[in-house]
């Protein structure tokens, strides 16, 4: 593969976006799953029209209507509380958009296809079989109790709730042997920009991603 393309992944709430950031401050065009997720669901697409008609008023915003109507915005936080408490769901709703996110990373990389380099953000990377896109995958890694406290503090999360996202990922540890790079975020955001540079030194020409141990 002639282009660099960096995997950025990780846990819920271990880091990814403010490495995505460092990352776009060196000029790198950063692809971000989550904001085509968003995009999947947004009011008027296919995507929130199907969410509206499986779950009903319980998952529209208020003021959006009836899910009959044609611009249904989603209640995103009671969607989130209906999939992650039930694995079912949970798997309907990435049936729905995880083929709309390859649709969007199919396009940009075909419009970035003469960049040198490209960050692709994406935190169920492996999870949704995504890891083959990249030449290098870097994992932005904490404690999982870390990652349970600043989940609670940044979406206002109970325990239980955070727990629950954070079982319907892959554990750390299980991407941990499956990474290229692992960048360390126990401390603050401070500590992870050198490592951010060195990262981007060692990998300076193409590598495939490395294999997993046996």
């Amino acid at each position: 593969m002639a282009q660099r393309r960096i995997g950025l992944t990780g846990g819920i709430a271990s880091g990814k976006s403010t490495v995505g950031r460092l990352l776009a401050e060196r000029g790198l065009p950063v692809l971000d799953a989550d904001v085509y997720a968003r995009e999947a669901l947004a009011p008027g697409s296919s995507g929130a029209r199907a969410v509206a008609k499986r779950y009903g008023e319980q998952v529209l915003a208020e003021g959006a209507g009836e899910p009959c109507e044609p611009l249904p915005a989603l209640d995103r936080a009671a969607l989130g509380r209906i999939v992650f408490s039930d694995a079912a769901e949970l798997r309907w709703l990435e049936q729905l958009v995880h083929p709309l996110v390859r649709q969007r990373f199919a396009a940009e990389l075909e419009r970035l296809r003469e960049a040198p380099v490209v960050v692709l953000m994406i935190p169920l990377l492996f999870e949704a079989g995504l890891d083959t896109l990249c030449s290098e995958i870097w994992l932005v890694d904490c404690d999982e109790d870390q990652q349970l406290q600043r989940l609670m503090g940044r979406d206002g999360l109970s325990a239980d709730d955070a727990r629950a996202r954070l079982a319907a990922q892959w554990p750390l540890a299980r991407k941990r042997a499956l990474a290229t790079v692992v960048l360390d975020n126990r401390g603050g955001p401070e500590a992870l920009a050198p490592q951010v540079e060195s990262a981007l030194r060692a990998g300076a020409a193409p590598a495939a991603p490395s294999p997993p141990p046996a």
